[in-house]
């Protein structure tokens, strides 16, 4: 873990949506030390759905030994922003660290993403990290040691990572290109602009809406993860490290930590791989190569290996373990479009007892969840050696229609492994 050096002591960081989650363990590392943290969030009333407010979090904040301004913001408000600014400076009489973390996400493809849900990816996301970074620079320009960090990824063109999720694919890349852009335009003023990314999916609210899954959570790394390597970048000279596009445990290697067990939920389990982060990237790689080895056992000794008629056989297996109960729980009509050996559409009319299963777009009309992937991922998935969070945040099951009602599959998918 990265240990706090006293480096960030008596320095302002303003940090948007840090009211919980990534944004709030990064203001938290930053209190330890005894910085101000500017909390520039929406939630000052309770949520039902979501953890704290920007009161609790400024709580937390001095109780870890920071001094701390809560302020109402909403990144997509211009005078919002300008306000909590300006409040700031009067309050530490400066702001030394931005660091843009407020986000909107909707994993969902062209014709599923309603117009509000784009306007307000685009508002949030690339909109307010370039006001907020825009207002914050005359102060960070006079700043000690200025950092802009935004939470973004390496921007990458290659179209898988945007043909499932268009829409907030532009939504976070604009974050990064803002990195880019920045980056090189206040060189001259000595503030370092840089990205953070996540290699592994990082449990928060958001997330834990988004995934629907039980035990989602055990395949994920903690916040703290992200917080110990943004406190690593903003400690350094803003001067020389700058337009860098980083990956939370590459930067914590590189400061020589060596025990990562510690940031996950659950030690030793195969983690679920964060979006955006090339196929080819040696993590990546690594955790495919285990899925392939841990996948190898049970269907060599099927005496399958892998070959055509597997995903056949496993629809098969579905069908004979329909029954009342189990179709009345998952309440849904299923489509999956499989690529590959066995490319083809089948269907699972879950929602209708005593349930039916076939080749083909489902008879009853337009499915409540079209599945996508490879027919070799699809029988992982039910042999059990992939998990379907780690397959979803991995890019290899995109999801299309309701994402509640696609992730209760593992329910399904625990009954027929069984009788494997």
């Amino acid at each position: 873990m990265a240990q706090n050096t006293g480096k960030l002591a008596g320095r302002t960081l303003f940090v948007t949506g840090a009211s919980r989650g990534i944004g709030k363990a990064i203001a938290l590392k930053a209190a330890r030390d005894g910085a101000n943290v500017v909390i520039a969030a929406k939630t000052a009333e309770p949520h039902p759905k979501l953890p704290g407010t920007i009161y609790t979090a400024a709580k937390e904040i001095e109780e870890a030994g920071g001094k701390c301004l809560p302020c109402i913001v909403d990144v997509r408000d211009e005078a919002q922003v300008q306000a909590a600014v300006d409040q700031a400076v009067k309050t530490f009489g400066g702001i030394d660290i931005v660091v843009n973390n407020a986000s909107a996400i909707s994993i969902t493809g062209t014709q599923d993403t309603s117009m509000k849900k784009y306007d307000l990816m685009q508002s949030i996301n690339t909109r307010g990290t370039f006001l907020t970074s825009k207002l914050c620079l005359p102060h960070l320009k006079v700043g000690k040691n200025p950092h802009i960090l935004n939470i973004s990824p390496p921007l990458n063109m290659k179209p898988h990572w945007f043909s499932g999720h268009v829409a907030y694919t532009m939504a976070k890349y604009g974050m990064s290109m803002c990195v880019l852009g920045m980056a090189e335009e206040l060189q001259p003023d000595g503030i370092a602009v840089n990205a953070l990314w996540p290699r592994t999916t990082i449990w928060t609210a958001a997330v834990e809406n988004l995934s629907g899954v039980p035990d989602a959570r055990n395949y994920t790394r903690k916040p703290e993860i992200m917080a110990d390597a943004a406190y690593v970048i903003l400690t350094r000279d803003s001067k020389s490290f700058s337009g860098n596009f980083c990956i939370d445990d590459n930067v914590l290697k590189e400061f020589g930590e060596t025990d990562l067990e510690k940031y996950s939920y659950v030690p030793g389990v195969q983690l679920s791989t964060d979006v955006f982060l090339d196929v080819e990237d040696p993590s990546a790689v690594a955790i495919r190569e285990m899925a392939k080895k841990a996948r190898a056992g049970p269907l060599q000794s099927a005496g399958a290996g892998g070959s055509a008629g597997e995903a056949a056989k496993i629809f098969d297996q579905i069908k004979s373990n329909m029954n009342n109960s189990l179709v009345q729980s998952m309440g849904a009509v299923f489509q999956f479009e499989l690529k590959g050996k066995e490319a083809g559409t089948w269907y699972l009319d879950m929602k209708t007892p005593p349930g039916n299963v076939g080749q083909g777009a489902p008879s009853s009309g337009k499915p409540d969840v079209t599945m996508i992937m490879d027919s070799d991922d699809f029988v992982k998935l039910f042999q059990g050696s992939l998990k379907p969070t780690a397959a979803f945040m991995s890019g290899k099951l995109k999801i299309k229609g309701d994402m509640a009602k696609g992730m209760k599959l593992e329910k399904l998918m625990g009954a027929v492994k069984s009788k494997l």
